[in-house]
């Protein structure tokens, strides 16, 4: 879709590793749509992802007591948040796609176990019920059009074939992505009701 930006948010230390294919993956195929594609490589960035005082450059509202929400607000309505995290939000303002690898959002992740162990049944759980404080409390609350996550299980579990056949999926979906429908992000989408 030429023309369309997308922020693609990185976590992972190995360029090498599975995740690191499935970002390169999307880079390519959005690119080649005509995409301009952004990474937010949080490791390479050193990205402090804790929520502490040092987010904010200016004086504090009230330096008596702390309180992070209040003075955050604070500090985004004076501009005084630390660079590293204005940056971040314009990333995400700008763009049409975030995939977060959290306009429209989609989780690409992959798991430690199998489909089997994350189905209602498993042992697990139904990967929906993890999805739901992401996709749903953090997300969708803040505005996003949610995308049906990209899930790709147990990686390391997996023969070279079934990586590759996860990488071409995911590959694939990302041909048609700007046609997708977000989902329901409804209680009922996560839990069956």
């Amino acid at each position: 879709m030429a023309g369309k930006k997308v922020l693609i948010v990185y976590a992972h230390q190995e360029p090498k590793s599975f995740n690191g294919s499935l970002k390169k993956v999307a880079v390519d195929e959005l690119s080649q749509q005509g995409c301009t594609v952004t990474v937010s490589d949080l490791y390479a960035m050193n990205f402090e992802p804790r929520a502490t005082r040092k987010d904010i450059t200016g004086d504090l509202s009230n330096p008596e007591v702390f309180s992070y929400g209040v003075e955050a607000y604070e500090a985004y309505k004076k501009n005084c948040l630390t660079s590293d995290i204005t940056e971040e939000q314009k990333k995400v303002q700008e763009a049409d796609l975030v995939i977060f690898q959290d306009k429209l959002a989609l989780l690409s992740l992959t798991t430690g176990g199998t489909a089997e162990m994350y189905s209602k049944a498993g042992v697990s759980g139904d990967v929906r019920y993890f999805l739901w404080p992401l996709q749903h409390g953090a997300l969708h609350f803040c505005g996003f059009k949610i995308l049906a996550p990209q899930i790709s299980f147990a990686p390391e579990l997996s023969s070279e074939e079934e990586r590759k056949a996860m990488v071409a999926s995911w590959a694939q979906r990302l041909k048609s992505i700007w046609e997708e429908e977000p989902i329901r992000c409804t209680p009922p989408w996560y839990f069956g009701e």
